[in-house]
């Protein structure tokens, strides 16, 4: 695997301008990162025209249009297309965003695409999120209870169910921490917004019945401290949503618990 961040000695190849269709239709220029494990070469960043005329709008349904009848060996993540699964994350026009649901008329000029930043990457535009997945298990993403399970449900008002309203939203895309310098810098101790969004989703959840372990195991000075509100969390969210906020809000927590 390689790491979209070169180092210094290493240099980006000059990729391959694929032909332009002959369909006569209004065309739009593509420039996407290129690299695989097998070829033992640089990665490089190939050029490719789609047209607009027989292709949907979005980002990613250029990309499908550039796999099946242009080039298909390009290689990226997609499955649901509704952006509830967050497989189609990636770098359009340096923002981290989602495919599926980025248009074509957000961007201006030649449309750039990149896997998310920071990552391993495994093959073009998939990320290797192994290390992120396992980041969001350490946070047990689940209820955790202790009382006598009831006959029927966990019951939880209105008023406590709302608490989790911008939380439960994350799809686990990973635009949210690839764009967080303080991630880049401290990935292998830090947990980034996304697992920590999902952390306090579980803390503030008025069923679980393990808040205070949670905490416990996030008094850390990486694993929590390490965000400086750079605020590049929220800016990128493709959902909408705060993890920003969150973390100020395990951390607000933290030192009422102290009091």
């Amino acid at each position: 695997m390689v790491q979209l961040t070169l180092p210094k000695n290493s240099q980006m190849r000059t990729g391959k301008t694929w032909p332009k269709p002959e369909t006569g239709g209004t065309l739009r220029k593509f420039s996407i990162y290129r690299w695989s494990p097998d070829d033992g070469e640089n990665p490089r960043v190939d050029t490719y025209f789609v047209d607009l005329d027989d292709c949907g709008p979005m980002i990613l349904d250029a990309l499908i249009y550039i796999k099946t009848k242009i080039d298909p060996t390009l290689t990226f993540r997609r499955s649901c297309r509704e952006g509830i699964c967050g497989s189609c994350a990636m770098n359009i026009d340096g923002i981290n965003t989602l495919a599926c649901i980025y248009g074509m008329d957000e961007v201006k000029g030649d449309v750039k695409i990149y896997p998310l930043p920071h990552m391993p990457v495994v093959k073009d535009l998939i990320p290797d999120l192994t290390h992120f997945y396992a980041q969001h298990a350490s946070i047990h993403p689940w209820l955790e209870t202790k009382s006598p399970n009831p006959a029927k449900e966990w019951r939880q008002s209105i008023e406590d169910r709302e608490k989790l309203d911008g939380l439960y939203e994350c799809v686990m895309c990973a635009c949210c921490s690839t764009a967080c310098p303080s991630y880049w810098w401290n990935s292998d101790r830090f947990l980034g917004p996304a697992a920590l969004l999902h952390a306090y989703r579980w803390i503030i959840d008025s069923r679980d019945e393990a808040t205070g372990e949670r905490l416990d195991d996030l008094e850390d000075p990486f694993k929590l401290y390490r965000c400086h509100t750079i605020m590049n969390c929220a800016k990128t969210c493709p959902k909408g949503l705060n993890p920003a906020k969150a973390i100020a809000q395990i951390k607000k927590t933290m030192v009422e618990r102290s009091i």
